[in-house]
């Protein structure tokens, strides 16, 4: 029996497709014939991936497995197939953010909905890395769904961070870190308030640092740089990094006092588990997907006003004993994922459906 992974774009280091080379690993080892199908990939994931123009058609007994994040030429051929059909998906921004900023990524995303939507009747299972993410498709339509969370590689951050990132960033300011995509429903616009609060109400030593693509979304970007202008921050008090090498990502989350997280929109939130990992406290605005990442970990808010944001902060990195038992929480958190059996779920779902 066949049971292959379409993917749009295969890139390693990135979620959906560490996700899809594990499974596609693990079902070998389970003596299945199992392939990763893409339209796109990295340079040196040709020996562990095959352009979907090779894809050969599965018989009524096999299983095909669609990852999901956005529109595709995929999503029409995945319909048409005679398999099994089995569908992840790793969540969709909605439209509204765009609006301000670029017509097309709301066209995108608008499209992508409408698209998700139409495979509710032909998908016999469907599973979401968040029990988030699967109540927007049992709106949706989808009959059978199960929570079955990303893959994550603990052991790649055993490696070594970067000595000279560390250094640079461990001085005498608060470092206020987030990561992720430099889009609108990140409101990073709302970190920038809240430091710019920080600095002149509570110490100038602070430091803001965003860790992510800077290409994004150019228009978004561009009026990021603006309000840090119009607030007065200097290079040393705002830092976007762009995107940076895994060593220099572990430096910052180790040179850090607190993630801050006031995003409106999560699928799941893998930083708030990178954040874990390197015992970094977490505040984050209490929205979609990010109450069932976190559980009982970190600090959730409810509402975004800057200076108690800032002072929540403020006091996390000045008293010991609060910010020992936030870390505390997120260990227990993290060996929960930790020992998630993340093989024996996707077994149990196929399983369900092949028979």
């Amino acid at each position: 029996m066949r049971v292959d992974q379409l993917i749009p774009a295969f890139h390693m280091g990135d979620a959906i497709g560490d996700t899809a080379f594990h499974m596609r690993n693990f079902l070998r080892s389970k003596g299945l014939d199992s392939e990763i199908y893409c339209l796109e990939r990295d340079k040196g994931l040709e020996e562990e991936s095959i352009l979907f123009d090779r894809f050969s058609e599965p018989s009524p007994d096999d299983v095909t497995i669609l990852h999901f994040a956005l529109v595709s030429p995929l999503t029409r051929r995945f319909a048409e197939l005679p398999s099994r059909k089995t569908l992840i998906y790793h969540n969709i921004t909605p439209s509204d953010f765009f609006e301000d900023f670029s017509g097309e990524m709301s066209r995108i995303t608008r499209l992508s909905r409408e698209e998700l939507k139409s495979l509710a009747q032909d998908v016999e299972l469907a599973l979401a890395d968040s029990e988030f993410n699967c109540r927007e498709l049992r709106d949706l339509g989808y009959k059978k769904t199960e929570v079955f969370p990303l893959f994550i590689d603990f052991e790649k951050y055993k490696k070594p961070e970067s000595r000279f990132i560390y250094n640079l960033f461990n001085d005498d300011r608060t470092n206020i870190l987030f990561v992720g995509r430099i889009v609108p429903n990140k409101k990073i616009d709302e970190l920038i308030k809240v430091v710019f609060y920080y600095k002149k109400y509570i110490s100038p030593l602070v430091r803001l640092i965003i860790v992510g693509k800077t290409n994004s979304l150019p228009k978004y970007y561009k009026s990021l740089i603006q309000m840090a202008d119009e607030f007065y921050l200097k290079p040393e008090e705002i830092s976007f990094t762009g995107h940076i090498t895994d060593e220099e990502m572990y430096a910052l989350y180790k040179a850090s006092h607190v993630f801050l997280s006031l995003s409106e929109h999560e699928g799941f939130g893998l930083p708030f588990i990178e954040s874990m990992v390197f015992d970094l406290p977490i505040i984050a605005y209490d929205c979609t997907a990010v109450p069932f990442t976190l559980g009982n970990a970190g600090v959730l808010i409810k509402n975004k006003n800057v200076d108690i944001v800032a002072e929540l902060v403020d006091i996390i990195v000045r008293n010991q004993a609060f910010r020992n038992r936030i870390i505390q929480s997120q260990r227990t958190r993290l060996d929960e994922y930790k020992n998630y059996d993340l093989e024996s779920s996707l077994l149990k779902g196929l399983n369900s459906i092949i028979k």
